[in-house]
């Protein structure tokens, strides 16, 4: 039992960050562009509304994907209660790369929105 409660409390770490980063990047961006904290890609780092408008559109993202995958963690996480350490590490395991794909994959959404918005010089179309 000590395993899974362990294992609950680090699957829940990446939902529970999406969540809290994406209700903060929907409300403010960073106040400078820096390449340390926030959504830092070439297109977002162009200038400050590039800058806002990436990290509200990711923001968004995360938010929602941060309850979609806090569900499912939970909902795995309960069908596995009490069962041996190594069905409960693999189950984990999976559950933080399916976590990694949400986190990651929110990367696409955000560069095709920055660049349907704006030029390749950061200019709003």
């Amino acid at each position: 039992m000590g395993f899974w409660i362990f294992m609950i409390i680090m699957n829940l770490l990446i939902p529970l960050t999406m969540i809290v980063f994406g209700r903060y990047f929907m409300k403010k961006a960073p106040k400078e562009i820096n390449g340390v904290f926030g959504y830092r890609t070439s297109m977002s780092m162009k200038n400050m509304d590039t800058w806002q408008f990436a990290h509200k559109y990711c923001g968004k993202i995360w938010y929602v994907c941060g309850f979609i995958t806090l569900i499912l963690t939970v909902v795995s996480m309960l069908l596995i209660l009490d069962k041996n350490k190594d069905i409960i590490g693999i189950v984990g395991g999976v559950i933080v790369w399916v976590q990694l794909m949400f986190l990651v994959g929110s990367i696409v959404p955000t560069e095709i929105a920055l660049r349907k918005n704006f030029d390749k010089n950061g200019n709003r179309r």
